[in-house]
């Protein structure tokens, strides 16, 4: 039996990874893993999960990655995932990436490819206020780029030294980017 085809998404917000992830699991036919929609289903189906996680997002502060993990274990042990995943928004941190490669290692899986999506500040702040939504003004966004810088760029080194990391220009047409990353994953 073929081993599982894991690929994990990494990309500031706006970066277009979700956009990217989507399309690509739509052609491989495996799920696309999106912690922030895990979360909200979690919450709006009243899992025990759902409800831990809701508390914290109610007092506005992060889920703890203990839940996270939780979740993505559970997650990954679904049937549709048994060919392979994508994983779009995790991990967020290095400790995350160790907890995750221990994971795959006792269910069987592995990550094939860390895709890193790579578009300047200056772009990703125009395309997220283009969006328009209530939460995101300048300051914010700024804000946001910045704390992901911190947290991911350890991330980028940790998957580099495993091999793993493919980095694209993410300042592309999305067509363009979708046939590279097809060419990446059927060789």
């Amino acid at each position: 039996m073929a081993m599982a085809k894991g690929l994990i998404f990494l990309g500031a917000p706006g970066s277009g990874k979700g956009t990217q992830a989507v399309g690509l699991a739509d052609t491989l036919a495996i799920p696309h893993i999106s912690t922030g929609d895990m979360l909200r289903q979690a919450i709006a189906d009243g899992t025990e999960l759902g409800n831990q996680a809701k508390d914290y997002m109610d007092r506005g502060e992060l889920v703890p990655d203990q839940l996270i993990l939780g979740l993505i274990e559970e997650r990954l042990g679904h049937k549709d995932a048994k060919a392979g995943w994508i994983l779009d928004g995790f991990p967020r941190n290095v400790n995350q990436a160790i907890f995750l490669d221990e994971l795959l290692v006792n269910i069987g899986h592995r990550t094939h490819w860390v895709i890193n999506l790579k578009v300047p500040d200056e772009v990703i702040v125009e395309r997220l206020l283009a969006r328009g939504r209530a939460d995101d003004n300048e300051a914010t966004i700024r804000n946001r780029l910045l704390v992901y810088t911190e947290q991911t760029a350890p991330l980028i080194a940790y998957y580099q030294e495993q091999g793993k990391l493919y980095s694209l220009d993410g300042n592309q047409p999305v067509e363009v980017i979708a046939a590279s990353l097809k060419k990446l994953v059927k060789p």
